[in-house]
């Protein structure tokens, strides 16, 4: 009887493209999104593996949702500055807020994280895999991956601008579209910068 091969991702021929990167033998090919990158070898536990693997596509799905939820609120005009938040005066005192929301969200998490030691799937509440729209397969999951990482590099970036620059990714694109030469990160130094009201142009 023979053996059959664990089933590739189809990101696995594009590695063979990429020589340069070192060979680790926990990167295998079998996990969406797997490039071989492991410098630190963090993933050579393959229980940890797992466990990485699982916390990286949570982080990832948090980071898309902020992302997404940033631009559409300022491109909308809802609300004031996302990094003023925090800040803001809502219907709820902010004490009465965190209480509702600790223990809805531990819950919730308490249980996904139940659902995915006892499945190994990612899910929601009592749903594991939760895939209400049929798309779960390798070619979604590789491009979620995908677009996750490139959200979470995304929002550290916006967190940044917001700590420097005080203005949101749309009024900073705006302006560098206006201004590519006088308004970007090289030309313009942050002790430099003034914001002049909510458009956020670089002084």
């Amino acid at each position: 009887m023979t053996s059959v091969p664990p089933r590739r991702c189809p990101h696995v021929a594009a590695r063979a493209r990429a020589p340069a990167l070192p060979s680790h033998a926990h990167l295998d090919g079998t996990l969406p999104g797997d490039f071989g990158f492991d410098p630190l070898g963090l993933g050579a536990d393959p229980a940890r593996l797992k466990y990485y693997q699982e916390a990286e596509l949570m982080n990832a799905r948090w980071a898309m949702m902020a992302v997404a939820g940033i631009t559409a609120t300022e491109v909308l005009g809802i609300g004031g500055p996302w990094y003023e938040a925090g800040a803001a005066e809502y219907d709820l005192p902010i004490n009465a807020l965190l209480a509702v929301q600790f223990p809805v969200m531990g819950i919730l998490e308490l249980r996904r994280i139940r659902g995915w030691l006892a499945t190994g799937k990612s899910g929601v509440n009592e749903t594991f895999p939760w895939d209400p729209m049929g798309m779960n397969g390798d070619a979604m999951a590789l491009k979620e991956i995908k677009n996750g990482r490139l959200a979470m590099i995304a929002f550290v970036g916006i967190v940044g601008q917001a700590i420097v620059y005080r203005t949101g990714p749309v009024a900073a694109l705006k302006d560098h579209i206006v201004d590519p030469f006088g308004c970007n990160m090289a030309t313009v130094p942050a002790p430099s910068i003034q914001v002049a009201g909510s458009s956020g142009k670089f002084a």
